[in-house]
């Protein structure tokens, strides 16, 4: 049943997803409207919109930015920040892929849904792009002293920092040259999120154009999902904006790119400090263009021979470019992109050099051929249908909403033309695929018509350059000199006024009660947490879940974390690493990697670590071992745990001097993506064994050490003694106490036990109590500050605090919020121009911590961070906000993630001491906190004086650095 301003189109049952799918038109402007109607309370939204920008500008991505900062009915400077803080979403955020701008979000509050979608509609279709808002979220120039004309012009602007910081990354560079060689001609040529050289030419009255021609309802797609149905939601979408407009004749589309007659390559350069640094440090990527996304059976192809080529370390092509002396670990970009309206398939080398780039192109080419040639086991190619009928199974949910994901998987077809329901629906095309597969020639003549004969390839070689950041630097400084040069009194004057204006009102109080809202009465009266119980399966301890799967089974083996000696400690992150990768039993590691893919979706081993919910300086660990499944192959996941626990060998060498150099190189790549969380764990890691074990394991120290260890294990010596290591580990996990967490739909629970209890088991549990783990204590003051290549900085400082069970836990989780939305959101991300900032509170930890990412600034911003508590202090402070704060940390709390994902957080929250009770206990104190709390507790433990502090930054802007905030400098 629709509106009567929408006709129906179709509508499709999708079994394997348990998912209709409605299709419907609006009449007046033909905007589409897409609904899922799933019997899931977790409602999701998006409104998404083609986008094809001609420059690199980032017009688009600007747009998405600025379209949030008020609108017609809702006059408020940030209504997307001030909705996050009057909401309980589960999920809340806007997105610029290279050709489509999306603003999705989810509740599962029917009253927060219909205040976020009113709230969604009226900025994206009214929104008021003010001038001053495109400067604080675009670009703009500035004074290097706002008031004062006779010091240095400055670029500031939000996006304009948030590329800076992305384009530190070399993979985020390599990926950009590779699109723009891809695609000569058309959309993709360009940077959608904007080049930080060409940002600042976009105008005002370009961005507002854009706006008119790219964001009408007749280019709308409309998109939901849930237990609500179609209709609901179209009188809105009706009465909030469509009703509004009419018909555009303009039709959006994207050009099918002018294919090469003939391979192309290039030559492009990434900013590194040190030559020294880079050697091998360069990228050589392949790159064909494949057929036209919105092709579903296509693209099931490309998928298929994707994962033949490099699903797993058994894979012909990633086993070589695992194992060649070219490079150190495959790329990055290894697969398959259907993201573009035509998809690509990119394979290439990092850590290896200009000269080898023809050597690595010949490398790859070989295999190719040699396939099209040869073809490959059929037991290979079912192992990727495998994978691909798993992935279609399995509901997610942890971190980003099932029905979000599902929408987003129809969006892209939807946009260019393409059947959304085929790309959901894939059973058919699978059982098709299937049967084309039992043809040995299906893959060969897959590899020659994608690959081999498809004159469409670029090759993309990116090396390092000592001077390059320094000359990006120069050029900037030039080109903002010649600005200034030109500039008459009256145009100086211009920017003072703006820069005067945008201050003014960054610092203007809007009447939030403009937006609708829900409030603490709209709370939930219960958190709801799975329960397992509790059955002994052959001698083990078993935790059960059952939980609505959708034919899937997940199995973990808990154990006890042992006493380890420090020289085990420090690599057993680096044992959990390498345990799934390596062989087992009278298996090689191809042999294990092969029988993982043909009967799992992944196993997995690592540590869980969590500091005690009373003493700060007491923390638990369990060693995890967990697979997953289909139904059918239960019993081969339980046997395939148990063969990797009791049998797993590390003799291997090779194998792991690899494992370590691909396990560096994906560490260096993340740095400036979490730059905010290695300074956070760096300044935390003086406070406790938990927060030390994660700096040393994870975080910045991790890094170093992972750096060192790579380079050691050039010598043989050095590399036989890193395998006895992890062969210790392993014999000391298998004299730990064990016991069993299994989580599947209630039927299956019966089967699973008979598997386990049909395995042979060769170690038990111990009868003789082992010595448990127990780090040494660690209180130490840190104030550090790090350099790595960087255009942005990254700022941190942590309190020590108490631990989650103490009665003060609650109010400082409030106050991370509340200093938040009150103040550093202004004082940082607005008027700083950092990408984000944000404070909150850890329990495992014990700390309260403070953050930047994507900084201009450094000095400034931890000033910030302490006027934040004097602000805390001194100003009265509204109720409203004190409601915001809690409703935020209520949200997190209350949200939902997959069946699977909720039971097995609620199995290791209760092992670690956060049990159901004590978890609705800490929610209900969430509820109870005052203003009068949070000043205190902040009075108490976070003093200036106390704070640890930690800043991640280049060379440059750290010997710049008074001297007086005493940060030790550290080399990473």
């Amino acid at each position: 049943m629709s509106h009567p301003a929408f006709t129906f189109v179709r509508q499709d049952r999708i079994p394997s997803l348990n998912v209709d799918v409605e299709e419907y038109r609006h009449i007046k402007t033909g905007a589409r409207h897409l609904h899922l109607s799933a019997e899931d309370n977790n409602n999701a939204f998006l409104v998404a919109f083609l986008t094809v920008p001609q420059d690199s500008t980032g017009v688009a991505h600007i747009l998405e930015h600025t379209s949030l900062c008020g609108s017609q009915r809702y006059p408020v400077r940030d209504p997307f920040f001030l909705m996050l803080r009057r909401s309980l979403n589960t999920f809340m955020n806007a997105f610029t892929s290279s050709d489509w701008t999306a603003y999705p979000f989810a509740s599962q509050n029917v009253k927060d849904f219909d205040n976020l979608l009113q709230v969604y509609l009226d900025a994206v279709f009214f929104p008021k792009l003010e001038v001053l808002d495109f400067a604080q979220e675009g670009h703009r120039v500035e004074f290097e002293t706002a008031p004062d004309p006779s010091t240095p012009l400055v670029y500031k602007g939000i996006v304009f920092n948030e590329m800076k910081g992305a384009l530190s990354s070399p993979v985020q560079r390599l990926w950009q040259t590779l699109h723009s060689l891809m695609f000569p001609t058309i959309t993709y040529h360009y940077n959608s999120g904007g080049d930080p050289k060409e940002i600042p030419k976009l105008s005002h009255a370009q961005l507002k154009a854009f706006h008119a021609t790219h964001y009408h309802p007749s280019h709308a797609i409309l998109m939901t999902y849930g237990d609500r149905p179609a209709a609901g939601h179209q009188a809105l979408f009706e009465d909030c904006a469509l009703q509004h407009f009419q018909s555009l004749d303009l039709k959006l589309q994207i050009a099918d790119e002018q294919r090469y007659d003939s391979p192309q390559q290039t030559l492009a350069y990434y900013p590194l400090e040190s030559l020294e640094e880079g050697k091998q440090k360069t990228h050589i990527v392949l790159a064909w263009l494949l057929g036209k996304s919105t092709d579903a059976r296509e693209m099931m192809d490309a998928s298929l021979l994707a994962g033949v080529l490099l699903d797993n370390s058994a894979s012909p092509l990633r086993q070589v470019l695992e194992t060649t002396s070219l490079g150190t670990a495959p790329s990055p970009f290894c697969g398959l992109d259907d993201t573009t309206r035509e998809a690509s398939f990119m394979c290439g080398l990092e850590g290896s050099t200009t000269e080898q780039a023809d050597d690595v192109e010949a490398l790859i080419l070989k295999v190719l051929q040699d396939i099209a040639e040869n073809g490959v086991p059929l037991e290979q190619v079912e192992s990727v249908l495998h994978q691909i009928e798993l992935s279609q199974r399995e509901i997610t949910g942890d971190g980003f909403p099932y029905g979000l994901r599902l929408l987003v998987n129809g969006l892209s077809p939807m946009l260019h033309g393409g059947d959304p329901v085929t790309f959901l629906n894939l059973d058919p095309l699978l059982t098709a695929l299937r049967a084309d597969c039992e043809n040995p020639d299906f893959i060969p003549n897959l590899v020659r018509r994608l690959l081999l004969d498809n004159p469409h390839r670029v090759r993309v070689v990116m090396a390092p350059d000592a001077k390059l950041a320094a000359q990006e630097l120069a050029d900037e400084k030039a080109r903002l000199e010649a600005l200034k040069a030109t500039l008459t009194d009256e145009a100086k004057a211009k920017i003072v006024e703006q820069a005067a204006a945008l201050e003014a009102r960054q610092q203007e109080k809007d009447d939030p009660e403009i937006l609708p809202k829900v409030g603490l009465e709209d709370v939930a009266d219960k958190l709801n947490i799975p329960e397992g119980r509790f059955e002994v399966v052959t001698d083990l301890p078993a935790t059960w879940f059952a939980r609505g799967t959708n034919g899937m089974v997940y199995q973990t083996i808990v154990l006890d974390l042992p006493d380890l000696e420090p020289d085990l400690l420090d690599v057993l992150p680096l044992f959990c690493d390498c345990m799934t990768e390596v062989g087992c039993g009278q298996y090689n590691y191809l042999e294990t990697a092969a029988w993982q893919a043909a009967v799992t979706g992944g196993i997995n081993a690592r540590v869980s670590l969590r500091g005690s919910i009373a003493d700060v300086q007491q923390i638990g660990g369990v060693f995890t071992l967990s697979g997953k499944a289909l139904v059918r192959n239960q019993a081969a996941l339980t046997a395939l745990l148990q063969a990797t626990l009791e049998e797993v060998h590390f003799d291997e060498l090779q194998r792991l001097r690899e494992l370590i150099a691909q396990s560096r190189t994906e560490s260096d790549n993340s740095i400036t993506s979490r730059g905010h969380h290695l300074v956070m764990a760096a300044c935390s890691s003086g406070l406790n064994p938990s927060g030390h074990l994660y700096h040393s394991w994870h975080g910045l120290l991790g890094i170093q050490a992972l750096r060192a260890l790579d380079d050691s294990l050039a010598d043989q010596d050095n590399l036989k003694a890193f395998a006895a290591k992890l062969a210790r580990i392993r014999d000391k996990l298998l004299e730990a106490p064990r016991q069993l967490l299994l989580v599947s739909e209630a039927e299956q629970q019966k089967p699973i036990a008979d598997a386990f209890a049909s395995q042979n088991w060769r170690t038990k549990n111990p009868s003789e109590k082992i010595a448990a783990f127990k780090p040494t204590i660690v209180n130490r003051v840190v104030k550090e500050a790090w350099r790595t290549n960087t255009q942005v900085n990254f700022c941190a400082k942590a309190y020590p605090t108490v631990p989650a069970g103490h009665s003060d836990a609650p109010p400082l989780m409030v106050l991370g919020p509340f200093l938040q939305n009150g103040y550093l959101h202004t004082a940082i991300r607005e008027q700083g121009g950092a990408y984000g900032s944000g404070s909150s509170y850890d329990g495992d930890t014990s700390a309260f911590r403070f953050s930047s990412y994507r900084d201009p600034r450094l000095v400034e911003t931890l000033a910030d961070f302490d006027h934040a508590l004097n602000w805390l202090q001194e100003t009265e402070h509204e109720p409203r906000t004190l409601e915001e704060a809690i409703l935020g940390v209520i949200s997190r709390i209350d949200r939902p993630g997959s069946p699977a994902g909720e039971a097995m957080t609620s199995f290791f929250n209760s092992l670690h001491g956060r049990t159901p009770a004590q978890r609705r206990e800490f929610r209900h104190r969430v509820l109870q906190v005052t203003i009068a709390d949070l000043q205190r507790v902040a009075k108490r433990y976070l003093q200036p004086e106390e704070a640890h502090v930690a800043v991640l930054s280049d060379a440059k802007t750290l010997a710049e650095l008074p001297e007086d905030l005493g940060l030790e400098r550290r080399e990473l």
